[in-house]
């Protein structure tokens, strides 16, 4: 089961800790049916079937490079380098997005336990949840699957 957090509830993980020269982007959106049609099945199966790669599988979990981290479906600026830090978990994690605006939420009881899903704003694909244990200065723990992101220098 899966709920869209309301405005007031998303704006307890929008935050203000973003990146000043945000890149401009715009979205170009394609269906579930044509995103199927020009990704892997991997990235697919994580994006737009909510599923999670192991952990530790993912390159991108120990890259330490500067750059940005877009979608792998679209293509929009997700995360930025700057704000990648090593939450020993497995995935890559971020304390905060490029753009507030870059990133939706919602509500997930896959696990029997509600958790805030992580999904890019233009193509709607799931990129991972969102904990309140991360470092400062947001106290987040955006927890992407890397199989949801590519890098780009």
């Amino acid at each position: 089961m899966k709920k869209k957090l309301t405005e007031k509830e998303k704006i307890h993980y929008r935050t203000l800790e973003t990146r000043e020269n945000y890149p401009a982007f715009t979205c170009k959106a394609k269906s579930k049916e044509d995103y199927k049609e020009i990704l892997s099945t991997d990235v697919y199966k994580i994006m737009f079937l909510d599923g999670t790669e192991p952990a530790f599988s993912n390159p991108l979990t120990d890259n330490k490079e500067e750059g940005i981290y877009p979608c792998a479906a679209c293509g929009q600026p997700l995360f930025g380098s700057e704000a990648k830090f090593d939450s020993g978990t497995g995935w890559p994690s971020f304390y905060a997005p490029l753009n507030p605006k870059c990133v939706d939420f919602e509500e997930d009881y896959i696990l029997f336990t509600p958790r805030t899903a992580v999904l890019c704003s233009c193509c709607n694909g799931h990129l991972g949840h969102v904990f309140d244990d991360g470092p400062a200065p947001t106290f987040f723990r955006f927890c992407m699957n890397g199989t949801a992101l590519n890098f780009k220098k």
